[in-house]
């Protein structure tokens, strides 16, 4: 797990926590700024996947090379 997908996470359990706020106070800006958190953690979490995809593949590929004499 990289950083992009904790920072992701965080920001979609944050976002979601504002989302969820706003509604119960009908606070529409609040709630607005929440879904856009949501969206953000979305696609780092994302981004955080892919990245974590292509270093699995590059190590499968090229493994390290035992450097022991």
């Amino acid at each position: 797990m990289n950083n992009d997908r904790v920072k992701g996470t965080i920001d979609e359990v944050v976002g979601s926590a504002k989302r969820k706020a706003g509604g119960l106070t009908g606070n529409t800006p609040l709630q607005v700024r929440g879904i856009a958190q949501q969206v953000k953690g979305k696609l780092e979490n994302a981004l955080g996947k892919t990245k974590d995809a292509i270093h699995e593949a590059n190590v499968r590929t090229n493994p390290p090379k035992d450097t022991r004499p």
